[in-house]
């Protein structure tokens, strides 16, 4: 079965979005950030812990953000805390990125240029050890709206789109970027910054909490490619520097405020079904981001690809894999200003498609604010139940072809 549009790009646009971007990221962290020494960077990496409790003990407790199901002692330490949303880039120098595998939620969607980003949610299947995280990128406003479902995560993020002027010499000049894709000030605008907030951007932020790893893939890398941290690091500076702990800043617990979606086990063999393969891309030529999910009947799971290769985590090299894969078709506009920033509508509503179970399921998707959860309904108006288990969702341009 096909979705068809007919989504023409021009290729030397993009092109020139790319390295503008690029290019100004690549200037900022440069300018802001020295090169560490490389002992620094491997004590960094090695500093990886695990926590003592006992993982095997029966899993009775459901993580509220997939339904998987873990141990008392696991939940006893996600409950004190809030998630991790965490921006990781994946531009092919990237590549493989570190802690995806671990995460509970991933959101993806072009962040410029046709090369898209990563929105990974974390709370539940780290609870028991540290995960190194990165390269983390930084911010954009589509996946504001996103982390804003989880009741004031905590964003980590390496700076974002802002309000940057026309001219450099001179800052009370026009801006030049869309209002609606100024970043860094919707977080401000939206209480996220400051002491009683939730934003951890690394800007002002240092190590030991983050550090560059220029070396990390063997290879000298771009600036704007070597940023990491880690959860563990990220809850401690949290909670020692900022006192955030479980409680949002209305004072409440966060798990008080947060709507989880609906859960149910995996369907019996026999009522599965043979889609077994989904394929699709996010812009036309951008074949590196070229995306599959292979079905898994044994494990009732999917594998994911990019770019014709199994997409595998840096430090587990497991190949990414969800119980779920949901495609979120988004309406694109842009480029919306002169530093050709892209803008995606996940607020609002659209169509859908859930593949679980090895089953195709047409939806709708429906997210009336910034701050509402997104609920994916099928052709009767009900509210579908997800497989437990790692959610992945696919940001696609409208229209866009799927093949499965």
């Amino acid at each position: 079965m096909k979705f068809n549009r007919h989504h023409l790009i021009n290729f030397g646009l993009a092109l020139a979005i790319f390295c503008v971007s690029a290019g100004i990221s690549y200037a900022t962290t440069l300018f802001l950030y020295q090169k560490p020494s490389s002992s620094t960077n491997q004590n960094s990496i090695s500093s990886k812990t695990e926590i003592k409790i006992d993982t095997s003990a029966p899993k009775t407790e459901a993580c509220p953000l997939n339904g998987a199901m873990f141990t008392k002692a696991e939940k006893d330490i996600w409950s004190q805390r809030r998630p991790l949303f965490v921006m990781i880039e994946n531009h092919v120098d990237a590549r493989p990125q570190s802690g995806l595998d671990e995460a509970d939620v991933v959101y993806e969607a072009v962040a410029e240029g046709g090369i898209t980003r990563f929105g990974a949610v974390y709370y539940c299947n780290i609870a028991a050890h540290d995960t190194i995280l990165g390269p983390v990128r930084s911010a954009r406003t589509y996946f504001i709206n996103w982390a804003s479902e989880y009741n004031y995560p905590l964003y980590v993020h390496v700076g974002g789109a802002n309000c940057s002027p026309a001219d450099p010499n001179n800052p009370s000049a026009t801006c030049k970027t869309d209002k609606r894709v100024q970043a860094l000030e919707q977080l401000e605008q939206y209480g996220w910054g400051g002491s009683q907030g939730n934003d951890l951007n690394q800007f002002s932020i240092g190590f030991p909490t983050f550090w560059r790893d220029y070396e990390r893939l063997g290879h000298t890398v771009a600036t704007e490619h070597t940023m990491y941290t880690s959860t563990e690091k990220l809850y401690q500076y949290a909670k020692t520097e900022r006192g955030w702990t479980n409680l949002s800043p209305s004072g409440k617990e966060w798990a008080a405020n947060f709507k989880p979606w609906q859960f149910k086990d995996d369907a019996p063999a026999q009522a599965r079904g043979q889609v077994k393969k989904i394929s699709f891309e996010f812009w036309p030529g951008y074949k590196d981001f070229d995306t599959t999910w292979q079905y898994d009947p044994q494990t009732n799971s999917y594998l994911r690809f990019q770019g014709g290769e199994p997409h595998k985590d840096r430090d587990t090299d497991k190949q990414i894999s969800a119980k779920v894969v949901i495609v979120q078709f988004l309406k694109e506009e842009g480029p919306v200003d002169s530093l050709h920033h892209m803008f995606y509508h996940n607020i609002g509503q659209g169509k859908a498609i859930v593949f679980q179970d090895g089953q195709a399921i047409l939806a709708h998707w429906s997210k009336p604010n910034r701050e509402a959860r997104t609920i994916f309904t099928n052709s009767q108006g009900q509210e579908i139940k997800f497989n437990r288990g790692k959610i992945f969702i696919e940001g696609v341009p409208a229209g866009n072809q799927i093949d499965y």
